[in-house]
């Protein structure tokens, strides 16, 4: 079996010189004829992969990217955007951030997604590292952004998140069902359940089976409609770092997006087999794993490293870089810099062959996510990148599953 190729994208705005350049043009995250511009590509690189064979295409959720970087703050607007583009190939986000979100509006989005996508979805979630707009859209959670270092605001982050999750699964799978968490409560308020609905007795008569108590009074809900695929979308999380989120995702049968490099996504998955072995669910090493890549193939190494400093340098020196645990000291070589992250790969064809499959060999890997830096890289090179992906290297690894294989292993928790 072909790995499950998937081409990840948001918008980078644009624009020559650099950080100078988005200094004198800022903020460029508002500009709207560029995001005009660069958005009418969207779906042309999401048809291109289609026709290439990618098993899948994924957006992100960021927010407040004033400087012109990750613009993205819908992500299930554009799932359904791109599904009205496309006719194959599989949709989904890398991922909501649970702790921003209402996990039961959250639920009912992906469900309209999923029946409008008959079923080539997933539904990606994720914690929140970037504190200018998770602290602030996560407030009435009383979420803080986190990254992954143990403290008491990762540790309450953690708690936020997975309590959302669970939320979202009982909306999922459940006819009807109450919840009493630490944020929310359903109904609400819990204790006393909801009194005076009008059409209690309409929904005691014809709604779900306990809904409604002997008194009249709400007890549970129903979340409508129920998801097109049983018994949900595949759950995609995204992590960086943390072995927590690894064994989080293992005992929930949750694919494990990886943004580290290849020795510690190879931890990861041995991490990840161990721990689905002991809840019950023995898998193959590499099974619901999908490391992420950012690839350039070109003529020559020389084209390599120019690629990094148009397309890349800028992102990765002024944000990327910040978040690092350890911050990284750029010096004068912020190439260099790049390719020592262990997270670009490429060069020629046989450099980026011999890359990919040194880490497959090692790890075959279910997945493999690639993200380029659309639009500051133009959209006409991505795809000429994304067919070499395509025709020269996953061969390499065993070719590319194709749209229609479903994910080896998932399994309903609550």
């Amino acid at each position: 079996m072909g790995v499950k190729a998937i081409v990840q994208l948001y918008p980078v705005i644009p624009v020559e010189g650099g950080a100078a350049g988005r200094a004198a043009r800022r903020p460029l995250g508002r500009d709207r004829d560029e995001f005009q511009k660069v958005m009418r590509d969207w779906a042309r690189i999401a048809k291109a992969a289609e026709d290439l064979g990618y098993w899948g295409i994924a957006g992100i959720e960021h927010h407040f990217h004033s400087e012109g970087y990750e613009i993205s703050p819908s992500p299930g607007v554009v799932n359904a955007w791109l599904g009205a583009h496309t006719s194959r190939i599989n949709i989904g986000t890398n991922g909501y951030v649970l702790g921003t979100q209402d996990a039961i509006r959250v639920a009912e989005e992906c469900a309209m997604l999923d029946h409008m996508l008959q079923g080539r979805f997933w539904a990606g979630v994720s914690r929140g590292y970037q504190s200018r707009w998770t602290d602030v859209l996560g407030q009435h959670l009383g979420t803080q952004a986190t990254l992954s270092d143990g403290g008491a605001a990762d540790k309450a982050n953690r708690g936020i998140f997975e309590e959302q999750v669970e939320l979202m699964l009982k909306a999922w799978t459940r006819d009807s069902f109450d919840f009493n968490g630490s944020r929310v409560q359903v109904p609400f308020p819990y204790d006393t359940g909801i009194t005076g609905y009008p059409a209690a007795d309409t929904a005691s008569l014809m709604g779900a089976t306990d809904e409604v108590d002997g008194d009249g009074v709400i007890r549970k809900i129903s979340v409508t409609p129920a998801p097109y695929q049983r018994p949900h979308p595949p759950v995609f999380v995204a992590s960086s770092s943390s072995e927590e989120s690894v064994r989080y995702c293992a005992r929930n049968g949750f694919v494990l997006t990886s943004f580290s490099p290849a020795s510690r996504t190879e931890e990861f998955a041995r991490v990840y087999a161990e721990e689905a072995a002991a809840v019950g669910h023995p898998l193959p090493l590499g099974a619901n794993q999908a490391p992420v890549r950012w690839p350039h193939i070109t003529d020559s190494p020389a084209a390599f490293d120019k690629a990094l400093l148009d397309y890349d340098a800028d992102i990765f020196e002024h944000f990327y870089s910040k978040f690092f645990k350890k911050k990284m000291a750029m010096g004068d070589d912020v190439v260099q810099a790049v390719k020592d992250s262990g997270l670009f790969l490429g060069g020629t064809v046989d450099q980026a062959r011999a890359q990919f499959a040194a880490e497959w060999e090692r790890v075959p890997y279910e997945y493999s996510v690639l993200i380029w830096h659309w639009a500051q890289q133009p959209a006409d090179d991505v795809i000429r990148e994304m067919e070499l992906m395509a025709t020269k290297v996953y061969p390499e690894i065993g070719g590319m599953a194709g749209p229609q294989e479903r994910p080896l292993a998932q399994w309903a928790t609550t």
